[in-house]
């Protein structure tokens, strides 16, 4: 027997115990269900990692969804991602601070960013980021 995928995201889970949940019920149902700011974040980045993109264009908020995402660049892997610091500002906003790492190329890169969060309708989405 196969050992389970671990999830990208860099918890101590496999992917369907974690982030796969997420994406496997947001693909049978539509419906976007991570309860965090955090969780969110995580399975985003899961989804860039696995190339979600339906995903990916889902949990982002309308007002700054972008009308589709391209494919990875060739060769594009993800490394690791560290969640610096999550809070909430209220019951609806919050805000998740993450260095995600990634190589293309033989060149790292580092994306350090402060991501919002804002939940419309019982869902949570991304919104905007600040580049730190």
């Amino acid at each position: 027997m196969t050992a389970p995928l671990p999830c990208p995201c860099g918890r101590p889970l496999p992917y369907a115990a974690c982030c796969g949940v997420w994406h496997a019920e947001h693909a049978a149902s539509g419906r976007l269900a991570a309860p965090t700011p955090e969780a969110l974040m995580r399975s985003r980045y899961a989804a860039f990692v696995l190339d979600e993109r339906a995903y990916l264009l889902a949990t982002w908020h309308a007002s700054t969804r972008p009308a589709a995402l391209e494919a990875p660049e060739p060769g594009l892997k993800w490394l690791g991602l560290t969640v610096k610091q999550a809070a909430l500002q209220d019951a609806d906003h919050g805000t998740v601070e993450f260095v995600a790492r990634s190589k293309l190329a033989g060149r790292a890169h580092r994306l350090h960013e402060v991501s919002r969060f804002v939940r419309e309708d019982g869902a949570w989405l991304y919104v905007d980021g600040d580049v730190a």
